[in-house]
């Protein structure tokens, strides 16, 4: 609080955070200066309050077939706002009306992977990632795409062909597999020979 005039003996501090503990001093003043500090109150903590900071950095992707992960920056202890902490996650394809919701329990918690036999490879999913605590739910974070897991590859690459070099070497060339949208990005390629 500001400063108080002499003959004031309380206070009232606001702004202070929902479920942390604070201790308190009083310094008098006077036209001389300021004196030394009370010492510390003792502990006392906040009342609990619904939590209002949502996950930051939602985001995810990879997996394996038939999975969706989910991924955040979790929410420091400070602004869990109370106990019974926790994360709601909320996903559906995109285009779709309707959302699945999942509870994570776990304080610590940056993931969540969602498996349905259902999920085509590499289908978009809109995601956000929301708090609550004993106090109810609180805030949501903004709305992410994400892309469920890769399914391998479905078909062998096309016109492999070899070239003798040298005495000790053999170049091989093939086509490369184009790029399907339903089983993902090729990332490398195996050459056997025998």
């Amino acid at each position: 609080p500001e400063v108080i005039n002499g003959r004031t003996h309380k206070a009232t501090v606001v702004d202070l955070s929902p479920w942390v503990e604070y201790e308190f001093r009083v310094v008098a003043s006077n036209g001389v200066g300021i004196g030394e500090p009370s010492r510390p109150s003792a502990l006392l903590r906040t009342k609990a309050a619904v939590p209002v900071v949502a996950p930051t950095n939602v985001g995810g992707g990879g997996g394996s077939r038939s999975e969706l992960v989910i991924t955040w920056e979790p929410v420091s202890e400070e602004l869990q706002n109370g106990e019974g902490f926790g994360y709601i996650v909320m996903f559906r394809p995109l285009g779709s009306a309707s959302w699945t919701k999942a509870v994570v329990a776990s304080v610590e918690s940056s993931k969540y992977v969602y498996r349905n036999e259902s999920i085509t490879p590499l289908a978009p999913f809109e995601v956000k990632v929301g708090v609550y605590n004993n106090e109810g739910e609180g805030t949501l974070s903004s709305i992410s795409v994400v892309y469920s897991g890769e399914d391998e590859p479905q078909m062998a690459p096309a016109g492999a062909s070899a070239l003798s070099v040298s005495a000790a070497a053999v170049e091989v060339s093939w086509q490369p597999i184009p790029w399907n949208r339903h089983t993902g990005r090729v990332l490398g390629y195996e050459v056997r020979g025998w």
